[in-house]
Parts: C-alpha cells; sequence; structure tokens
C-alpha cells in the first residue's frame, strides 16, 4: 500500500469535494484525511491523504480528479504513513520541543518545521547573523534583506509574521515561509522548491513559533 498527499484546485461549492472523493473510490483509493488550505474568491486549495494499492494508480488518479470540471491537481507526493494527519505531525513536534532540553530547543524547532513544511531548508537568524540552519540556505545577505524588507506583511496572527505569499498552481519554482520570535529576537525561515507554501501552512508554523518563543 501507498500513502499520497494530493493538493487539489476546486470550486468552493457544495458537492465539489463529493466528486473528487468519488472518483478517488473508482481507481480503489481511499480517503485517510481531508485538510482545507485555503479559501477565497470562489476556490478552495485541499490536500487529501490518500491510500492506494499500487503506485502505478497515480498517473490515473490524477486523470480521474482532473476530469472533475474545474478541479486541477496541483501535485501528488508520497508520505510516511504516520505523516497523513499533518495536524497531528505538527501536535508531536510541540510536544518534543517543549520535553527536549532548553539547549537543544531551536534544533529541535528547525527540525520540526522542516517536517511540517516537507521544506529543503531551513535557518534560525537573529540580527543578520545565522543561529541554526538545516539544509542548503540561500545567501544570509540576501534572505535577511528580503526578510526585513517583508516585515509591513500581514502575519498569520497579531503576534508574527507568517509571510503570506499568494500564488497560483506552477506559477514559480520555490516558495518561502517565515515567523518572527518577538521576545528572542530570532526569525526562523523555510523554503521548498516545487509547491506553493499555503494559508493553512503558514499559520501552523506561526502557531509553532508562538510556542517555541515562550520555551526559548
Amino acid at each position: 500500500m501507498l500513502t499520497v498527499v494530493v493538493r487539489v484546485w476546486m470550486p468552493d461549492r457544495p458537492g465539489a469535494l463529493g466528486q473528487v472523493a468519488s472518483r478517488i473510490g473508482a481507481v480503489r483509493g481511499d480517503v485517510l484525511g481531508i485538510e482545507i488550505l485555503e479559501q477565497g474568491a470562489g476556490r478552495a486549495i485541499d490536500e487529501l491523504t490518500v491510500q492506494l494499492p499500487d503506485p502505478a494508480l497515480i498517473p490515473l488518479l490524477t486523470a480521474e480528479i482532473d476530469a472533475v470540471d474545474g478541479v486541477s491537481v496541483e501535485n501528488i507526493r508520497e508520505v510516511d504513513h504516520e505523516r497523513s494527519d499533518a495536524n497531528l505531525a505538527a501536535l508531536a513536534v510541540a510536544a518534543g520541543l517543549a520535553e527536549c532540553p532548553a539547549d537543544r530547543r531551536l534544533a529541535a524547532l528547525c527540525t520540526g518545521v522542516q517536517r511540517i513544511v516537507e521544506a529543503d531548508w531551513v535557518v534560525a537568524v537573529r540580527d543578520g547573523d545565522v543561529v541554526s540552519q538545516l539544509g542548503d540556505v540561500p545567501d544570509i545577505a540576501w534572505l535577511s534583506a528580503f526578510l526585513a524588507g517583508s516585515g509591513h506583511l500581514d502575519g498569520a496572527d497579531e503576534r508574527s509574521t507568517g509571510g503570506r505569499q499568494r500564488t497560483t498552481p506552477y506559477e514559480r519554482p520555490s516558495d518561502l515561509v517565515w515567523a518572527n520570535l518577538l521576545e528572542t529576537g530570532l526569525t526562523v525561515a523555510a523554503g521548498r522548491t516545487g509547491r506553493p507554501i499555503h494559508e493553512r501552512e503558514r499559520v501552523r508554523i506561526s502557531l509553532l513559533a508562538r510556542l517555541a518563543d515562550a520555551l526559548l
């Protein structure tokens, strides 16, 4: 069995999700979970966690979902079965952050952000200096300038900046999310290639950063 996450764009209308679920069932897929990432302007971006009996069914699954009027598949990716529920995964990261020794919490935060966002890289900076990092981080001078210049953007909540960047499928090859830890003066940023980061993911990182800020 294979567990995949299907990210779809669909009309925000009654019955659309049911039509998609029916198409998934037609290829012997089992829907394990549904998460609404973003809604607005009559559209919704949803992630459906699906279990398939055979990886060879992925192209057929894509074609079946794309056949629903107004629906398009942004991407399909394989995930570990334990990662199938994004909210539980985020809660597990938060619990681990609270339980680990204080001197390891920043590293745990970066690892957790990487896991939740499925990021290519994560970095924590303070006053332009790297405090912790994972992966191939972009040029720090450029990144610091970008974050400083984005301080005017509305955050995911009133306490931290989630870095909202609305997009459409295939609009750009990479995306970035960040959060300011106001008490510690840290900014944690993460990026990934190939898939835009949507509102729900930004809110999740913003809330995790608030918890980390209190613990650090």
